[in-house]
């Protein structure tokens, strides 16, 4: 059953935007959806504002999307909406402040990724061959403005089980005139030694400067160590989540597998694995470029 925040439908206005823009990540359209429910439901008390949208996230958990931005971009907008002062203020007030602030939290946000495409282009030269996982859409755009400034390289772009993202990763970038190999998830040892670099993006960064990503990231990132190859991330500062795994088995479940799946995960396939951060050489974000032990300072920046 579908849980509501008033009359309004998140669960289904959530999927609806991310079917309308298949550019948005599943965290912006959660932002997009906590902004809808503000704007939809009337609170007498900001603890009923609280519960309403831990209502609101938990319906978003409650679809096959990817749950880690979800979670981390959803703490973030809660903490940045009420930081204002609300001393002497009706609910309504209180509402229209709310508003206001997360308003302004998400259009920063949406400048998020073209800033981290204007830093990660600086490391690509001409010529240079970069190997990239499944279809991230900062890698994308990424690729996409060093090409618009003429820079030419070759993208290797592996096929990524078991939704086979990386075929529209590659015809993305053939569309933009990008010369881009399809390769087997299998390959990428073989393709290793040729390449110049290796980019990525990821579905959250965790306490310890580790990222959680399209599984097969950490075999990625094992082997470029290996042969010595820089290890980039590329990703969005809204998805710093507030998780410190160890291992694989400390991933939630319902970050790993889909909802579907859950009854039963010893028959299903994990969606995303966790890569920890000494095989990680930069991170580019909208906070700068970092090293993987700045994480947790930034984070610390982030939600106190």
């Amino acid at each position: 059953m579908k849980q509501k925040s008033g009359k309004f439908d998140v669960e289904q206005y959530f999927l609806g935007i991310l079917d309308e823009d298949d550019g948005l990540s599943s965290g912006i359209a959660a932002i997009k959806t906590l902004l809808m429910v503000l704007e939809k439901t009337k609170f007498d008390t900001v603890q009923e504002l609280h519960s309403t949208i831990q209502a609101a996230v938990q319906s978003m958990r409650n679809t096959d999307k990817p749950m880690t931005s979800v979670v981390s971009g959803s703490e973030l907008f809660s903490r940045f909406i009420t930081l204002a002062k609300f001393d002497d203020k009706t609910m309504d007030e209180v509402r229209q402040i709310m508003l206001s602030r997360g308003k302004t939290f998400l259009d920063k946000l949406l400048e998020s990724r073209h800033i981290v495409a204007k830093q990660a282009c600086g490391f690509i030269s001409d010529g240079c061959r970069i190997l990239t996982h499944a279809r991230s859409r900062t890698v994308r755009d990424t690729l996409i403005l060093a090409a618009k400034a003429n820079k030419r390289f070759q993208v290797y772009c592996t096929q990524s089980f078991v939704d086979k993202q990386g075929e529209q990763m590659q015809k993305e970038l053939k569309a933009e005139g990008i010369e881009c190999t399809l390769i087997l998830d299998s390959a990428v040892g073989y393709v290793m030694e040729t390449v110049d670099l290796v980019f990525v993006g990821a579905e959250g960064v965790v306490e310890s400067g580790g990222i959680i990503n399209r599984v097969g990231t950490f075999t990625m990132a094992m082997c470029a160590r290996e042969m010595k190859k820089p290890f980039y991330v590329l990703v969005e500062s809204f998805k710093f989540t507030r998780l410190y795994p160890l291992n694989q088995r400390d991933l939630p479940d319902d970050y790993k597998y889909l909802k579907t799946s859950l009854g039963d995960i010893s028959k299903a396939h994990p969606l995303v694995d966790y890569t920890p951060p000494v095989y990680i050489t930069l991170l580019f974000t909208d906070l700068g470029i970092l090293t993987p032990s700045a994480v947790s300072d930034e984070l610390i920046k982030l939600y106190l």
